[in-house]
């Protein structure tokens, strides 16, 4: 028998300018999406690391995170 004993995902994810608002708006928006993606986060109890935020030429978004996954534990890919 097997037992999954640590598991952690390793995303990059890409928050995209929403093409029909105005540029001004579609960063503001960007940048609120990320803020509620990582209050999701916090408020799921998802343990998580943000590796680097970069905020790209076109005011898009790109994060590399590295988070918990189905609840498993994840405390050594963590430190």
């Amino acid at each position: 028998m097997k037992r999954i004993k640590a598991a952690c995902l390793l995303q990059t994810i890409h928050f995209q300018l929403k093409e029909d608002l105005d540029r001004a708006i579609a960063v503001q928006a960007v940048k609120e999406e990320v803020a509620h993606y990582k209050a999701q986060l916090d408020r799921k109890h998802i343990k998580y690391q943000i590796l680097d935020e970069t905020e790209q030429p076109d005011g898009s978004i790109l994060i590399h995170i590295k988070k918990q996954y189905n609840n498993q534990n994840c405390d050594e890919y963590m430190n």
